[in-house]
């Protein structure tokens, strides 16, 4: 699954600047019997359903042309915005979500839970100063990058 991955992000790159959008995630997995190819794509201000399918529309072309097929199963393409809960993945997204409010998924408790939601102040190489609510008191955490085991754009209610 990671070479599709690979070769599906590596066939997407130029088309998606080509139209001056970022490519944000590429996935492939299995949803109970069916195959999904997701390319999330975004711009600033947005992207589109027409910019979408004319994504989509091009990356299906150039799949249908490779021979030998990369992805040998049937599957279905998908193309959309990453949302506003946007996965934070690379570093640039790390480093454009300074400032925002983020939810973060640790692989081991830090304090009292593995899971905290704030504001994301500060980052490092090696680390990252989450200001969170706990139990009505605003305090600042400095979390490890490497205990970070998922982590994305969240919304406050």
């Amino acid at each position: 699954m990671s070479s599709v991955v690979e070769t599906v992000t590596a066939l997407a790159q130029p088309i998606v600047t080509q139209h001056q959008f970022e490519l944000v995630d590429v996935e492939f997995v299995k949803e109970g019997k069916s195959w999904y190819l997701r390319l999330y794509i975004d711009k600033p201000g947005g992207i589109n359903i027409e910019e979408c399918a004319m994504v989509s529309d091009e990356m299906s072309e150039k799949l249908d042309t490779l021979d030998p097929d990369p992805i040998p199963q049937a599957y279905f393409l998908e193309v959309s915005s990453p949302g506003a809960e946007r996965p934070l993945k690379k570093p640039a997204d790390f480093e454009k979500a300074v400032g925002d409010y983020i939810h973060v998924s640790l692989y081991q408790k830090i304090g009292q839970s593995k899971v905290y939601e704030g504001t994301l102040l500060n980052l490092t190489d090696d680390s990252m100063d989450l200001e969170v609510n706990l139990k009505g008191r605003i305090k600042t955490l400095q979390i490890p990058r490497d205990a970070v085991a998922q982590a994305r754009l969240a919304i406050k209610f």
